[in-house]
């Protein structure tokens, strides 16, 4: 094979080591490096003795990311591999040759780099992630908030449906200090609760042991310090969306995406869609697109590709979202498709699809303009009448169409 790049480097990255390869046209010589900085540190610069200007390595986890920061400001060119790319072949079974077929695949050009953000869009993705941790854990802690009142017969969450709101707070802490009479809660509860005051009165009608009231108060206090964590979280974000606040509004005159899901979306794929050549390239590296396995004429599988999982995520939430929206054109595919496919399936579609638009619109610079419901059913309307005629006389009376005016 014809070689591409006659000075490279393969590396075979571990937690606690990584085994490089450097072939050039006088010698292959192969050394085994630890992961602290100054090792690595020395590693780049055993690299650039070599006068390598192409480096690649497998997407193991998180453990390529210090070695991509300290490549990333050298004069050479870093590949991230997908492992998948890198197909297991007999015999290798060890580090060292795990490194040395990696440079040999570099050498040959025979290797894709996956696709790495800047590092200003990196640390936005690392900010916008650990927000989306601390929402999880603050849901996670609620949730066993819930568990606590529940078994002390509390029964505040069927009849409010935020128990960490307003009034549920105002209920808890009174709940906490013990000085909870429930022939008063009329004068704690806001809103529409004022509205369901006897059925309040029923539902916190129980037995709070002290352990009990114990356990509220420290989760009360781990929800208001997740709450101020989120808080300072989303201010340091807005800070660095600020750049993109057109293409944010954008996101979200989509139905089903909000401000949150929008920032994600961003800081996942960014803004700049020239490294994507289609809108198919970028659905199929978030996975968002069926799989492609076919052998002898037959298509076997088209379960979905491993791909951007937080992007994926955001994506589903926003598609079910946009199921509860009323005569638009998301909620109508969602709902044909999740009729013959069931709701994952549906879900996963309608997030493709809202990929696909946001593709479009950041490269055209466009805001989303809905086709509305009945787009799907103009497009293919004698497909659409035939088969409510079939509908219909599968019930026995024949039917005749006439067209109007």
């Amino acid at each position: 094979m014809r070689v591409v790049h006659e000075r490279c480097c393969g590396l075979d990255v571990h937690k606690n080591n990584v085994v490089a390869c450097a072939i050039t046209p006088e010698t292959k010589e192969i050394r085994t490096f630890g992961t602290m900085t100054d090792e690595l540190e020395c590693m780049v610069e055993w690299i650039l003795g070599h006068g390598c200007t192409h480096v690649a390595m497998e997407s193991t986890g998180v453990y390529w990311k210090p070695i991509y920061n300290l490549l990333e400001d050298q004069d050479v060119e870093v590949l991230v591999v997908n492992a998948q790319h890198i197909k297991q072949v007999p015999g290798r079974k060890t580090d060292v040759r795990d490194a040395e077929w990696i440079a040999e695949l570099l050498r040959h050009g025979l290797l894709r780099g996956s696709y790495i953000p800047d590092r200003n869009q990196r640390e936005l993705r690392e900010l916008v992630r650990y927000r989306k941790s601390l929402i999880r854990e603050r849901a996670s802690e609620v949730n066993r908030l819930q568990k606590v009142l529940e078994g002390a017969n509390i029964k505040l969450a069927s009849v409010a449906s935020n128990v960490v709101g307003v009034s549920g707070r105002a209920i808890l802490s009174e709940l906490v200090s013990g000085t909870l009479d429930p022939a008063d809660v009329k004068h704690l509860v806001k809103g529409r609760l004022r509205d369901k005051v006897k059925e309040l009165e029923r539902a916190l009608h129980g037995v709070v042991r002290p352990h009990q009231q114990k356990m509220l108060a420290m989760q009360l206090r781990h929800i208001d310090e997740l709450d101020e964590l989120i808080d300072e979280v989303s201010e340091e974000i807005e800070k660095r969306m600020r750049p993109f606040e057109e293409d944010l509004r954008r996101l979200d005159t989509i139905p089903g995406i909000g401000r949150q899901t929008a920032e994600l979306i961003l800081a996942e794929i960014g803004t700049d869609m020239s490294r994507f050549p289609t809108a198919k390239h970028l659905a199929s590296w978030a996975g968002m697109c069926p799989g492609n396995d076919e052998s002898a004429g037959k298509r076997r599988s088209g379960k979905t590709r491993k791909g951007d999982r937080w992007l994926r995520e955001a994506l589903v939430e926003a598609a079910r979202s946009a199921a509860r929206t009323r005569n638009t054109y998301l909620s109508a595919k969602y709902h044909r498709i999740a009729a013959r496919r069931g709701s994952k399936k549906a879900a996963v579609a309608v997030g493709h699809y809202m990929l696909v638009v946001i593709y479009h619109m950041l490269v055209s610079g466009t805001d989303y303009k809905d086709p509305g419901p009945m787009h799907q059913d103009k497009r293919k309307r004698q497909a659409t009448i035939r088969r409510h005629i079939q509908s219909l006389e599968k019930l026995g009376p024949k039917v005749t169409v006439e067209e109007t005016a």
